[in-house]
């Protein structure tokens, strides 16, 4: 089966899109987008940089999207459109370019749909898929293949979820939903308990202590709960979000997650935040307002991370961090606290050795009578 020929848009399309001006011939066709060097006669090449724009000389791109003030013409093209902000300007091109993943319309006969499930107008459901009872998904949603929506599950217009996902019961999930291949939606959260205070319980207590003589069997606490995503939001493949214990985990307006990332029973995620690949975030912690976690950085459970913190990479909070904090490290600490501290550590040696070299010229010094 051959591939469905790509939707050509003028270099005048596209600056329209943009609400931006076309420079030079502004009939010129593209296909797709193209790294400038790789780029063919019919791709729009990405030369968002003057480096990158170094690379329009290796290709044959006709036309690109360049930075403001741009000198188009000194690169050999005949259109181009100058973006003040060309990323965020990618954000559209990109959504024209994009083919999708050619989900079929309608429900596949494979798919297995309770009778008492609701599905709005125009929405696909591909093969081996299964929609629990009373579920309701949105008008225009797209769910894709092998996917498990659970019993009294809503999922709101215009949701597009791809292959594998799973979302349990009682799920509630706004409009323009997107959630990648795998993730998880809407399992029990991870609680368990001993019948008497367990040695993690005494050593955080204790900041130390050493645990109980004997070992206990834990106990299950039942999730009761469910999740609740507002609009808006993006999950990321293999992504885990836990249900509540008695109460919804809630993902605000807005959020993007990224693949492999976990989140536990009762958080709560503020609107606009943005969760990097292997972020883990433990039980009942809060992050306010567009809070960056980036890659593999986590929160202990039960803190507050305050509106527009900033948490870099592998960073790991054990406290409450302030409103617009910057952090780094394990544990968390100011920024510039931390790279202080990181440059202090690098110079310890020679440290030592100048003290080494002290020592053993104080030794060597003869002692006066």
């Amino acid at each position: 089966m051959s591939s469905p020929t790509p939707d050509r848009h003028s270099i005048a399309e596209i600056a329209v899109a943009l609400g931006m001006k076309a420079e030079g011939d502004g009939d010129l066709c593209v296909v797709r987008l193209a790294e400038p060097a790789l780029a063919g006669a019919d791709d729009l090449a990405l030369a968002m940089k003057p480096e990158f724009a170094a690379g329009l000389a290796e290709g044959r791109a006709r036309a690109a999207l360049m930075w403001e003030g741009a000198d188009w013409r000194g690169h050999g093209l005949r259109a181009a459109i100058l973006a003040p902000r060309p990323r965020f300007a990618l954000s559209t091109v990109s959504a024209m370019m994009d083919p999708g993943q050619g989900y079929a319309p309608g429900v596949h006969p494979s798919a297995v749909v309770d009778p008492s499930a609701a599905l709005g107008d125009d929405v696909s459901i591909g093969p081996f898929s299964v929609i629990g009872p009373r579920a309701q998904i949105g008008a225009g949603s797209v769910i894709g293949p092998q996917v498990h929506v659970g019993a009294d599950t809503e999922i709101g217009a215009r949701a597009l979820i791809h292959a594998g996902v799973q979302i349990g019961a009682r799920v509630r999930i706004g409009a323009r939903f997107i959630s990648q291949p795998g993730a998880c939606i809407g399992a029990d959260g991870f609680s368990f308990v001993t019948p008497e205070p367990s040695g993690p319980e005494l050593a955080r207590a204790t900041l130390g202590a050493e645990g109980t003589a004997t070992a206990q069997g834990w106990a299950r606490i039942h999730s009761l709960g469910g999740v609740a995503i507002g609009d808006d939001v993006e999950v990321g493949a293999k992504t885990c979000i836990d249900r509540g214990t008695v109460r919804d985990t809630v993902i605000g307006d807005g959020v993007k997650i990224d693949n492999l990332v976990q989140v536990g029973h009762n958080v709560v995620i503020g609107r606009d935040c943005m969760l990097c690949a292997q972020v883990g975030i433990a039980g009942s912690t809060v992050l306010g307002e567009g809070v960056v976690m980036g890659g593999k950085a986590g929160a202990s459970d039960n803190i507050h991370i305050g509106d527009r913190a900033i948490l870099a990479g592998a960073t790991i909070a054990l406290a409450n961090v302030p409103a617009g904090r910057v952090m780094l490290g394990y544990p968390a600490m100011k920024m510039d606290s931390h790279v202080e501290s990181y440059k202090a550590l690098r110079r310890l040696p020679r440290l030592f050795r100048d003290v080494a070299a002290l020592k053993k010229a104080v030794s060597n010094t003869p002692q006066s009578d």
